[in-house]
C-alpha cells in the first residue's frame, strides 16, 4: 500500500511514558517501575508502613537518562511494604572424600516485597 504508515512508527507515537529507575538496597540493585511489586533483602519495616528508597542510581524514561554520580541528586523511590517472602531454599553441601565427612546444610534468605508506588525525579 503506498502511503500507508508503517505498523512501527506507529506503535512508536502511542506508547505510553514508561519511567523506571534502578534503586540501590541491601548492597544489591533493583530495576523499579510504578506499580510494580519488588523483592529486596529483609528491611525492618511492618507490612503497610510507606518507605522511601534514596539510593537511586539512575532514572530513564522514553526521552531521556539521568545517572547518578553515585546517586541522582533529590531523586528517591517511594514504595509501600506488602509483606515478607522467604527466597528460594539454598543446600550447602561439604564432602572430604575417603574421611567419612559429610555435612549437609540449607538456607531460604528472608525478603522483603515492595510496591513501587511514586518515582521522584532530582
Amino acid at each position: 500500500m503506498k502511503g500507508a504508515i508503517p505498523l512501527s512508527v506507529f506503535a512508536l507515537n502511542n506508547v505510553e511514558e514508561v519511567v523506571y529507575a534502578v534503586v540501590e538496597s541491601g548492597g544489591r540493585q533493583y530495576k523499579a517501575i510504578e506499580g510494580q511489586a519488588i523483592q529486596v533483602e529483609h528491611l525492618p519495616y511492618a507490612a503497610g508502613e510507606q518507605i522511601e528508597l534514596d539510593r537511586v542510581l539512575l532514572i530513564a524514561d522514553a526521552k531521556s537518562v539521568k545517572i547518578g554520580q553515585p546517586v541522582v541528586k533529590g531523586a528517591k523511590v517511594k514504595a509501600t511494604v506488602l509483606g515478607e517472602a522467604k527466597g528460594p531454599k539454598i543446600r550447602i553441601y561439604k564432602m572430604h572424600p575417603r574421611k567419612r565427612y559429610r555435612r549437609r546444610q540449607g538456607h531460604r534468605q528472608t525478603l522483603t516485597q515492595l510496591r513501587i508506588d511514586e518515582i521522584v525525579r532530582g
